[in-house]
This record gives structure tokens, sequence and C-alpha cells, in this order.
């Protein structure tokens, strides 16, 4: 099977073995945390993943774990945001972070992992969804700096980017903010 395959709760094969993507429980919470700060320079995200938890804004958080060995190879994050298009408010979430360990990078992972966290939103009706990156990666779902251009955010420019998840459905009227929970404000900006 696809890392694809694995996205729709099914397994994936990697060079090192299946995978099994499920939502994150609390007997993952320690790999997580040691997972994101090997993964990143700075201990930021595993910072911000924590207080999310603790301020109730973590939306969804996926765990992709190694069959074999039982071991967490990969998480991402989904969290609350305040959007408004038109006066009304919007279902909104932002990705950040995801983390795949170095093992079982370049096999499909991340991706198995950020197209299983946008289905289940898109399911629980989840309207937009926002990251922060690199366009040549996030395009390939569907993400585009154009569907958040003109809402207002600290990110706002080309690597501000979102996804309508209702059949593809931008809401219309004018884009008003696009705010991320509060935690995000302890990141340094780039």
């Amino acid at each position: 099977m696809s890392a694809r395959d694995a996205a729709h709760g099914g397994q994936a094969a990697s060079d090192t073995g299946m995978i099994a993507i499920a939502p994150a429980g609390g007997a993952d919470v320690a790999a997580i945390d040691a997972l994101l700060r090997s993964s990143f320079a700075r201990a930021e995200e595993a910072d911000l993943v924590r207080d999310l938890c603790v301020a109730g804004d973590m939306v969804l958080m996926l765990a992709a774990h190694d069959e074999e060995t039982g071991a967490l190879v990969g998480t991402v994050a989904f969290s609350r945001m305040d959007v408004a298009v038109a006066g009304k408010p919007i279902a909104a979430v932002a990705l950040a972070p995801v983390a795949v360990a170095a093992a079982h990078r370049q096999q499909g992972v991340a991706e198995a992992l950020i197209q299983a966290g946008l289905d289940r939103l898109e399911q629980e009706g989840v309207v937009l969804c926002f990251v922060l990156g690199d366009p040549a990666f996030y395009a390939r779902f569907g993400f585009d700096a154009d569907f958040a251009r003109n809402f207002a955010s600290p990110y706002a420019g080309d690597y501000l980017m979102a996804l309508p998840l209702q059949g593809g459905l931008m809401p219309c009227g004018v884009r008003e903010h696009a705010r991320h929970a509060s935690p995000f404000e302890a990141l340094s900006q780039p």
C-alpha cells in the first residue's frame, strides 16, 4: 500500500517498514515532544504543541507509528484559528508543525499524515486550513497563497497559504482576519 492509503486509516510501506496513522493519544506525548525537539533546530515547535494543548486550541494531532517496533515516526498538528469572511466566523485550522523521524523522511510519511488530517478535518466540517511553509511542498495538497491573500495576518505573504476543504469551495465575501491561536505569538518571526 502507499503512504496515501495510510492517510485513510490503512497502512503504508516505507523503506524501514509499515506505518499506521491514528489520532495521537496520551501515550504519545513524550515521544511527540522528543520527535519535535530532534526535528527542529529550536525547541519552539515542541513548546508550541504543548501550549496549544494546554490552551485547548489543538483540534487534531495525528501520529504515525512503525508497526513493527511501535516507535513514533511522525506527527502533524492542526490547531484552531479565528477566521472571518464577510463578517461571519469560518471554521478554520492551522497546520503546524509536521515532523518525521530522520530514518523515515523522503518516504511519504509527512504527506500521508497531512492528507489524513485534511481528510478528517473536511469530514468534521472545517472550511479552511492555513499553513505557513514552502509553496513547492504544500501545493501538492492544493494549498495556495491566493486562497490566503487579503486576510489580515502577521504571516501574510507568499508563504501563508490556505486550502478550502469543503469541496474546494472558498467562502464568498470580504476576507477579514486569519488569526492563529495565541500560542503562536511566542514563535520568533522568520
